[in-house]
């Protein structure tokens, strides 16, 4: 029974390290640096390049807007003629017949096409904000997966480890209790110690391959891949500008507060366009009729003008004034949202910056000995079983928490260069 028990533990810690390492070896691994990984993501992303495209769609309609509008070339001739009981008959010496042709063109006035075409400008910035609004979102996204990755690839380094020594310890004291000198008490709390071990490398692979998805999916890399991330831990030095100077950054390139500014610009300006549209058009045509009247080919010059006795545009303009008001209090909203998420961000980064030093390295050299000192006491029965399996819980958690750490760092720079949109400290 000892034999077979032992075997399913093996063969069960095995599987699950060997997974965890087999997974990058059954594939392609593909290490990367998160400038790399960004370089790929703008080059490949599937979402930019579809938004790009509706940027160029609305480029489309300011040459659309500077287009005049089309000549009319109307023509009436007369189909049956009554007298002579012909189709189409026409004879010009004995004025039988009428052929008319007229050509009219419209001529806008107060200036709309130019106001048409500035409204046309100001949707193309509408959309190239959003475009770079969406690439904000995405390269945040994309910042948030690539240290979390990292930070859960620590993780299972950390499991490993445990989970190796633990398997030893239970291997040892299995051999102890089949000769009689461990309790089984003590060989059950080892165990449901590397159990527990296990279920959290499970869960841990699980987390990992998640965010594996996610990141070959932002990257369009080979579906095969298993994806390594580098990070550069330096920028924890990193002295970020006063908060004055940080929020002008973010007005400057925030791609949603531009937006919102470009939206205000259209509001103002369709509401002068539509003032504008109250202003009647022009019509001017020339027309030829041949036969019709006491000249038998006549020339007139035409000019047509709507009288704006009902309609004069005023349900737009007031719609457009509204709109320009609502979008008067977004801006300001979104101001103040702005500065709020600068302050934030700069003061999360510095409150992790505290958190993380050069001492830690050292402290983490030094827990290191402690833990593999405290294996070998607890081996030598220098130091009870309750007292081990306590620090061997206080080792994982405290390397867990230093890890945590250094992710927090990482996303505190990921959201400071995202509330100000641009890369204050680079990752």
């Amino acid at each position: 029974m000892y034999t077979i028990n032992k075997i399913v533990l093996l063969t069960f810690t095995l599987s699950i390290i060997g997974f965890y390492n087999g997974y990058g070896q059954q594939t392609d691994t593909l290490k990367i640096t998160f400038q790399e990984a960004e370089k790929q993501f703008l080059e490949k992303n599937l979402s930019l390049l579809s938004q790009k495209y509706n940027v160029e769609a609305t480029k489309a309609l300011i040459d659309q807007a500077k287009l005049w509008d089309n000549p009319t070339l109307s023509t009436d001739q007369n189909i049956h003629d009554g007298a002579s009981k012909k189709f189409f008959y026409h004879n010009n010496a004995q004025n039988l017949g009428e052929v008319f042709v007229q050509l009219s063109q419209v001529f806008l006035t107060a200036g709309k096409r130019g106001k048409q075409v500035q409204v046309a400008k100001d949707n193309e910035q509408v959309q190239q904000a959003e475009f770079n609004d969406l690439m904000r979102n995405l390269r945040y996204n994309l910042m948030l997966d690539f240290s979390q990755l990292a930070n859960l690839t620590e993780q299972g380094k950390v499991y490993q480890m445990e989970i190796s020594s633990a398997t030893n310890l239970v291997n040892g004291v299995q051999k102890s209790f089949d000769a009689g000198n461990t309790s089984m008490k003590d060989l059950i709390r080892l165990k449901a110690l590397l159990f527990g071990l296990q279920n959290d490398l499970v869960e841990n692979n699980r987390q990992i391959n998640d965010l594996e998805t996610e990141l070959k999916t932002l990257l369009q890399t080979n579906e095969t891949a298993y994806i390594s991330p580098i990070l550069n831990n330096r920028s924890a030095n990193t002295v970020v500008p006063e908060i004055p100077a940080l929020i002008e950054q973010a007005k400057a390139n925030r791609a949603d507060y531009l937006s919102n500014q470009y939206q205000l610009n259209s509001a103002t300006h369709n509401l002068a366009l539509q003032k504008a549209l109250a202003a009647p058009d022009v019509t001017v045509g020339m027309s030829y009729d041949n036969n019709a009247s006491f000249a038998p080919n006549y020339y007139g010059l035409q000019i047509g003008i709507p009288l704006p006795l009902f309609n004069r545009n005023q349900g737009n303009i007031k719609s457009a004034k509204y709109s320009e008001m609502s979008q008067e209090s977004v801006v300001k909203e979104n101001e103040a949202r702005l500065k709020n998420e600068v302050v934030a961000a700069v003061n999360q980064y510095k409150l992790t910056q505290q958190l993380f030093s050069a001492q830690q390295t050292t402290f983490n050299e030094q827990y290191d000995k402690l833990f593999t000192n405290m294996l070998k006491s607890f081996q030598q029965r220098q130091i009870g079983l309750i007292e081990f399996v306590d620090f061997f819980d206080t080792y994982k958690d405290t390397k867990l928490k230093l890890l945590q750490q250094q992710y927090n760092l990482q996303k505190a720079i990921a959201d400071l260069n995202f509330a100000t949109g641009t890369t204050i400290i680079t990752p």
